[in-house]
């Protein structure tokens, strides 16, 4: 599974030797195999019934909070901008109804306070009641620039909530943007797209979810749950040994003979593989979702090659690639890094990421992304799939799905990067660039 990119600028650099690199893309056109290749490779093609799959975790159950305020003066604008030719009760009720509407849309719960900040006194009190309810995230909408809408947005961005500051068209000056533009937690929109408005609440909608995910991890012998510190992400290790319990308790149901003859029903071709490879790396699928539920986790990791390596049993290839379709974030070799990575790509973007070994391309100053799964709707939850053919994993076994990429398709390369202690911050390797081959 080899795919290269030309990588044109690496926003933050450090050396990565591990498995976390991640890629969001754009989509393509699905390939459907004929009827008549399915004869030809002697697979059914009778309708199945598949069980549904989800996250059954506390993300998934999760509905994130965010308080919204207005600031503005009392009184006529005259002229002080924004000025006596902005309408700031309309205002007032167009951004209401559109973060009501936006927040529907994500399953958020909005309180916006029934009139706007009019005095410093009341933002006290508004910032006071924040510390009472606790929300994931504050929206501050600025209907005026002067006396007390910027010192009250500086009180927002201070506070340890994360906050959107929203300044339409004629609310904000440089002077008032550039102070608070390299501070933490803050989203500053000095705009009247209200795009960036939305993709504000959807970070904070995403953050609380990232906190609120469970991922079971597969490794070692000893059951225990932990929690990242620094974002709140809760672990569930169990031992590797529950999966090849499972697997050898899970018959070749009809689901999983159907699941498979549709994989080989739809590659473009299959190099290698055979019929009971894709049978076996399907099994090993709902396997994985059996445990997903039992342990009611809303993203999945193992030691894949440390547990199932000198076994027959199936690498999960197949079973992660079809649950990062399904959205459910699933990490290879029990990489903490690449499940915050995966889950975060998924809840920002909608869209599955593609986890690949970096391996340099100096000649040609690439990037190729060498497995280790990916998924086939790069594109987003809601596109169709990409065209596939089935390989044999680089080891010489099993069977895994290759999407073809389309040159010239921009993608994303990201890794979030954990602290050594806890006293350190999260960081992030970002870098942009154009599928070659």
């Amino acid at each position: 599974m080899l795919k290269e990119t030309k990588i044109e600028n690496l926003i933050h650099h450090c050396g990565c030797s591990r498995r976390r690199f991640m890629a969001a893309t754009g989509s393509l056109l699905a390939v459907r195999a004929t009827t008549a290749f399915a004869a030809e490779v002697g697979i059914s093609i009778e309708p199945f019934r598949e069980k549904p799959i989800a996250q059954a975790g506390p993300a998934s159950k999760y509905r994130s909070r965010i308080q919204v305020g207005f600031v503005r003066r009392k009184g006529d604008y005259g002229m002080r901008w924004p000025g006596a030719i902005y309408d700031g009760e309309a205002a007032f009720e167009k951004y209401r109804g559109l973060i009501q509407e936006t927040a529907k849309q994500l399953g958020m719960d909005v309180e916006i306070r029934p009139e706007p900040i009019y005095s410093p006194e009341e933002a006290d009190e508004w910032f006071a009641k924040l510390d009472e309810k606790k929300p994931d995230g504050l929206l501050l909408v600025l209907l005026d620039r002067q006396e007390h809408a910027w010192p009250t947005a500086t009180k927002a961005v201070d506070h340890p909530i994360p906050a959107i500051i929203f300044a339409p068209i004629g609310a904000a000056f440089t002077t008032n943007t550039a102070p608070l533009a390299e501070k933490d937690g803050a989203f500053i929109c000095s705009t009247d797209n209200f795009d960036q408005v939305r993709y504000g609440m959807k970070m904070i909608h995403a953050g609380a979810r990232l906190r609120e995910t469970r991922f079971v991890v597969l490794k070692g012998n000893e059951r225990r749950d932990e929690e990242i510190p620094q974002i709140g992400t809760k672990l569930r290790y169990i031992p590797a040994s529950d999966f090849a319990e499972i697997y050898y308790q899970t018959p070749t149901s009809s689901e999983i003979q159907g699941i498979a003859d549709e994989y080989l029903k739809k590659a473009t071709r299959v190099s290698g593989p055979t019929r009971e490879d894709v049978l076996n790396g399907v099994k090993s699928f709902v396997v994985a979702r059996t445990i997903l539920e039992r342990e009611e986790a809303d993203g999945i990791s193992m030691d894949c090659l440390g547990a199932l390596g000198p076994t027959e049993i199936s690498l999960p290839c197949i079973g992660w690639s079809r649950m990062l379709d399904h959205g459910i974030p699933a990490a290879c070799e029990a990489d903490i890094g690449a499940c915050l990575t995966h889950a975060m790509v998924q809840y920002l973007f909608d869209r599955p990421g593609f986890q690949q070994d970096p391996v340099p391309d100096t000649a040609n100053d690439c990037l190729i992304g060498a497995h280790c799964t990916c998924p086939t709707r790069l594109g987003g939850f809601d596109k169709d799939p990409e065209p596939y053919h089935l390989s044999p994993h680089h080891g010489n076994r099993d069977a895994v799905p290759v999407p073809q990429w389309r040159s010239g398709q921009r993608a994303t390369v990201t890794d979030l990067l954990l602290p050594k202690n806890s006293e350190g911050k999260p960081e992030m390797i970002i870098a942009t660039g154009d599928v070659v081959g």
